[in-house]
C-alpha cells in the first residue's frame, strides 16, 4: 500500500516541477529579438565612442 502512494507522490512532484520550469520561459517574437539586438549594438557603439573620447582626452592633456 505504501509503495504505490510513494510512487504517486514522487510522480506528482516531478510533474509539477517540470510544468513550473517550462511555464516560466518568456517567448520572444522575432521583432523583439531584432529590437534587442539593435539596442545591444547601439549600446556597444556608444561605449566604444566613450572609450575613444577618453583616450583622445588623455593624449591631448599630456
Amino acid at each position: 500500500m505504501r509503495k504505490p502512494l510513494i510512487i504517486t507522490m514522487v510522480t506528482l512532484m516531478l510533474s509539477t516541477t517540470v510544468v513550473t520550469l517550462n511555464s516560466c520561459r518568456e517567448e520572444k517574437s522575432t521583432g523583439d529579438k531584432i529590437e534587442e539586438a539593435a539596442d545591444d549594438v547601439g549600446d556597444g557603439i556608444e561605449e566604444g565612442a566613450e572609450e575613444v573620447e577618453d583616450e583622445i582626452d588623455d593624449h591631448t592633456n599630456e
